[in-house]
């Protein structure tokens, strides 16, 4: 009888001790937890160890201890993962382990604004947070100004890949829906121009009557005479810091659409959707010149003596700008 109710004991202490077990191993894995305001953090490679010692030093869990033995009893919902991630304030060891398990990693965004020649867009991709690997070579033109998303440990040569991409389809679907009885005969032509007008206003309802003055130049068979292509053939392919001179209007160059006839060979930039759109849909308009108007847009002229009429205007708004009273 003595040993009947030594043994009735025993398994009441046992059991009693796994019910605290039990209730202890509940509040650990359903508790608030330490972090006191949500946060992205890049979670390492290395396994269960090396993620909960990083969970730890950033505030997210307490204590490893429990995290690793959350880990181990819930193995079976599936391996952690090595990524970015974003934490709600005070998350549970199972709010954090749902995160690392079934979560979608956090999407950075890299935006490439419309304009842009290849050197800006390296220094955009070198300056990119969380994007690893060199950049490969690619051409002026080549890549679509748009917001790219992307996540932590991505290739920059996957972006890259993934702008050039898009910008041959954009090409080809815009070339697509063209105008007839256009003075140039390729998609490439179309880029070309597109990079011109591009870089020649950034009014957007502009762009479809810039368009039609080049338009109209190239059928007459007129020089484009844009300051962009001077620009660009003055800085080398890069982005000009000073004013343009005259030097630089009457620089033997390919670029230099003030001394050659028709397009350029290559674009001088990244044209956007709306610079492609408007070269190959122009505004249909007779209007061969145009100059800044001071206000961001431009003065359109259908003559030489209106346009020069245009330009004195335009001389003298910068002439009481460079000297106010």
């Amino acid at each position: 009888m003595r040993r009947l109710i030594a043994l009735l004991l025993l398994v009441l202490f046992l059991a009693a001790g796994a019910g605290g077990a039990f209730w202890y191993a509940r509040e650990q894995w359903t508790a608030p937890g330490p972090l006191a305001e949500p946060v992205q953090m890049v979670v390492p490679r290395g396994g269960t160890a090396a993620i909960a010692e990083a969970l730890a030093e950033r505030g997210i869990i307490a204590q490893p201890l429990p995290f690793l033995a959350a880990t181990w009893l819930t193995r079976a919902e599936g391996p952690l993962r090595a990524a970015e991630f974003q934490f709600p304030a005070r998350a549970s060891l199972r709010d954090v382990l749902h995160v690392l398990r079934d979560a979608r990693p956090v999407q950075r965004r890299l935006t490439i604004p419309e304009g842009l020649t290849v050197q800006q867009i390296t220094r955009l991709l070198e300056a990119a947070e969380g994007l690893v690997g060199d950049i490969p070579a690619f051409a002026e033109g080549e890549v679509l100004p748009e917001t790219y998303a992307y996540q932590w440990g991505d290739n920059r040569a996957a972006v890259v890949r993934r702008a050039k991409q898009v910008m041959d389809q954009a090409l080809a679907e815009i070339w697509a829906a063209r105008a007839q009885n256009l003075p140039f005969e390729t998609p490439r032509e179309a880029l070309i121009l597109a990079s011109i007008v591009e870089r020649e206003t950034g009014q957007r309802e502009e762009r479809a009557l810039v368009a039609g003055v080049f338009i109209n130049r190239l059928r007459r068979g007129m020089m484009l005479q844009s300051d962009p292509t001077a620009a660009y053939a003055a800085a080398d392919g890069g982005v000009l810091d000073r004013p343009l001179t005259r030097a630089d209007l009457d620089a033997d160059h390919p670029f230099n659409t003030y001394r050659i006839r028709g397009l350029p060979p290559a674009p001088i930039a990244s044209p956007g959707r709306a610079a492609l759109r408007a070269v190959v849909q122009p505004e249909a308009t007779d209007y061969i010149y145009f100059v800044a108007d001071g206000t961001g847009g431009h003065a359109f002229g259908r003559t030489l003596a209106e346009h020069n009429r245009n330009v004195a205007r335009w001389r003298e708004i910068e002439r009481s700008r460079a000297n106010p009273r």
